[in-house]
């Protein structure tokens, strides 16, 4: 049986990590484009371009905002290939928990990932006493 070149296809989603933006994925959506995947690379609040201020944001939940509103806007059927980078683990994390039916697979490159016994208030904490010991 012939494969439909369809069913092939993708769509990527593309979160960098701490203190980058979309920028950072370039050379990758390139490659993922010129053989027919679709890519979304996102920059958080207060990254790349997104207008929003480090003074703007109250919660880490101001931060992964717009992933959330990006996944939330998928349609129904669509499932996509989510990627995260270092920090954004996290925020890949919690759109896996909000959303698990548009998710087919998530990808940790070098990333922070919570589990059942590192949450992520444990994963703050460190972070937060890793910048003091620096």
């Amino acid at each position: 049986m012939e494969k439909n070149i369809n069913e092939e296809k993708k769509h990527f989603v593309l979160v960098h990590g701490a203190c980058h933006g979309a920028w950072c994925w370039f050379k990758l959506e390139s490659l993922l484009t010129s053989v027919g995947h679709t890519v979304t690379s996102l920059d958080l609040a207060a990254s790349g371009i997104n207008p929003k201020q480090v003074e703007d944001l109250q919660s880490i939940a101001d931060y992964f905002e717009p992933l959330m509103v990006f996944m939330a806007s998928l349609p129904q059927d669509e499932k996509v290939i989510l990627v995260g980078h270092s920090y954004n683990g996290l925020s890949i994390s919690v759109a896996m928990e909000r959303f698990p039916e548009k998710i087919s697979v998530a990808v940790f490159i070098s990333a922070t990932k919570p589990s059942p016994t590192i949450t992520v208030v444990d994963i703050q904490k460190e972070v937060c006493m890793y910048r003091i010991l620096i």
